[in-house]
């Protein structure tokens, strides 16, 4: 049932953001008694879970104030400069619904849920760290691989630049590039196991997705950021600070499949580089049958690797649990490397990438 959809997504969202938790919940109060959300929300009935509707319909809602064109409702939102009043958030919702139900299930049925968060390559740089040192240790080698990084489900792009982002410790070091347009705070419980001092080097960089954002233009940008939780002004900031950053080193992005996008780019070995195949809360939105594609493409170029030509699994995928609450999500960033049979679970973190516990066990 899709007001069951919106509840779930509400729960998965009411501790970090209690504005769209309270949207969501009251918009499956009203699809449930047959109210305008049920009219929004028209022929994504039978959506999957994996798709968020919850999500894609806060995200519409919040594009309209993102624009402008809803300054009632504005009020409510600090990603324009209010602030929420829940107790009346809903009432100010109702008009907006109705003054643009067609244009919002347009929306709403024609996009997927694109967060594309910038602070998953905290994360992302620690781990390719891991890789380019485990995968040198496995040969021999004295210093670290340089890594070429394939992205599926790239977005946007925004994570296809870990190198060219700082990471601030808490001891006043600044990883990666202390220069940088934008510099996080990744909020690290521990290190990842290995020397940080070293400096990543991306030889290649490349990314696929099925509807590739083009964060070179105001749609673009704003499509990015109607996804970002409306109260959550840290994450607004961040994501101002990478499309900046993407301006000035763009990444094309390929609008393909990913299977068939990694048979192309995983065709040929890459001498003395770590190939690094990466994808960060992806999995969800993927058909069952395109994962197992994904998996036998994998595999096969798995089977092909080398001691100088390197392959590397690196993922930041949730996994659903259950407490008294009801389900729940861990994100896990998990990483295989391959001829070196290399299978480990690095650690786990926010859905956001920050903050992150580095806890290094096998994974099988």
């Amino acid at each position: 049932m899709l007001a069951e959809l919106f509840v779930d997504a509400a729960r998965g969202c009411s501790q970090s953001s209690p504005l769209t938790a309270t949207l969501l919940n009251a918009a499956a109060d009203d699809l449930a008694a047959g109210g305008i959300t049920a009219k929004v929300m028209a022929g994504c009935e039978c959506d999957r879970r994996g798709t968020v509707p919850g999500l894609r319909f806060a995200g519409a809602v919040h594009r309209v104030v993102l624009e402008g064109r809803a300054p009632q409702l504005a009020a409510h939102y600090p990603s324009v400069g209010g602030t929420p009043r829940l107790d009346s958030l809903w009432e100010d919702v109702l008009p907006v619904l109705h003054e643009n139900t067609e244009e919002l299930n347009r929306r709403i049925s024609s996009t997927v849920v694109q967060t594309n968060e910038p602070g998953r390559s905290a994360p992302l740089f620690g781990g390719l760290q891991v890789a380019a040192h485990r995968a040198a240790e496995a040969t021999g080698r004295a210093a670290p691989f340089p890594v070429r990084l394939l992205e599926i489900g790239a977005s946007g792009g925004l994570n296809l630049r870990p190198h060219r982002i700082g990471y601030r410790m808490p001891d006043g070091r600044v990883l990666g590039d202390a220069r940088s347009r934008l510099v996080l705070d990744p909020v690290w419980t521990g290190a990842p196991a290995a020397d940080l001092s070293h400096r990543l080097t991306l030889v290649r960089r490349a990314g696929c997705d099925v509807n590739p954002v083009d964060v070179s233009t105001d749609d673009g940008r704003l499509h990015l950021s109607s996804f970002v939780w409306a109260d959550q002004v840290d994450r607004f900031r961040r994501l101002r600070d990478a499309l900046d950053l993407a301006a000035t080193d763009p990444v094309p992005v390929e609008r393909v499949t990913g299977p068939e996008w990694l048979v192309e780019q995983l065709a040929d070995r890459a001498d003395g580089v770590l190939t690094v195949v990466w994808h960060s809360v992806v999995w969800q939105y993927t058909s069952p049958a395109d994962r197992a594609r994904g998996r036998a493409v994998l595999a096969a170029a798995a089977e092909r690797a080398t001691p100088s030509a390197p392959l590397a699994l690196l993922v930041y995928e949730s996994r659903r649990t259950h407490d008294s609450r009801g389900p729940t999500y861990e994100f896990h960033l998990l990483l295989k490397l391959w001829p070196a049979g290399v299978s480990l679970r690095l650690g786990s973190g926010a859905g956001h990438g920050i903050p992150f516990t580095w806890d290094e066990r096998p994974w099988s």
